[in-house]
């Protein structure tokens, strides 16, 4: 979790850190001419306001990520090991009860299988198969979204661009003879949008690709706990136990 709330943590940083050389005046510049973070933000229009709506929510996916797809969470280990010892007393009533009462990845599988104990092993295994990738599509479903964000971002960026130039050749066309204060309006809006649609995508694709990692290897090793479980059901298997 530690790991995670880092990532958060430096996610925004590197937003604030786009962002402020995003809008950092020219060095050699008059100070007249600068404009604050808000008139930066203003020459963006609806376009960068949905872009600013998006780093919202991809910021509040990221903490929400770290606290709900987490070890303690999908695979707890206080779980495993009563779960273990439960098996190991072949009290297989309370192994249910145990799984309905604690929500997580690994209790899932083991109810599903153990529901289709009278069935024969081969049943048991594909009621843990099932019920896994289930699970697992639900987690993998729950962290697209943030590669839908980082995705959408750049786009955004690049329709803000184009609407930019437009407004400049557009202005261009119907001033002859128009001149850089006519032209700046299309052009901050074009260059602001690319900027922001950037540093809302670079970060939360990077969130996407810790949290999808951290599915993976925690569905992983899931199944193996949940296989090596099951498999004592195996015929000859406990016999030889």
């Amino acid at each position: 979790m530690k790991k995670a709330l880092l990532l958060s943590l430096a996610a925004v940083g590197i937003m604030a850190a786009c962002a402020a050389v995003a809008w950092a005046g020219e060095p050699g510049a008059p100070a007249t001419t600068k404009m604050s973070v808000f008139d930066l933000l203003w020459e963006a229009g609806l376009i960068g306001l949905f872009i600013i709506l998006l780093s919202v929510a991809g910021l509040a996916l990221t903490i929400e990520h770290a606290f709900s797809i987490r070890r303690e969470k999908l695979l707890p280990p206080d779980f495993v090991a009563e779960l273990e010892d439960l098996f190991d007393q072949e009290d297989y009533e309370e192994v249910l009860n145990l799984c309905d009462s604690d929500d997580n990845f690994l209790s899932h599988m083991v109810a599903a299988s153990m529901s289709k104990l009278d069935a024969g092993y081969e049943s048991m295994v594909e009621g843990m198969a099932e019920a896994g990738e289930e699970a697992s599509l639900m987690l993998h479903h729950k962290v697209s979204y943030l590669a839908l964000i980082a995705n959408i971002s750049p786009m955004l960026g690049l329709l803000g661009t184009v609407v930019g130039m437009i407004r400049t050749f557009l202005v261009f066309a119907s001033t002859p003879g128009a001149g850089p204060p006519e032209l700046a309006g299309g052009i901050s809006q074009a260059l602001m949008t690319t900027v922001m649609g950037l540093i809302v995508a670079i970060p939360v694709m990077v969130a996407f690709q810790f949290f999808r990692n951290r599915v993976v290897r925690l569905v992983l090793e899931s199944t193996n706990i949940a296989s090596d479980i099951i498999r004592r059901f195996k015929p000859g298997q406990r016999a030889a136990g």
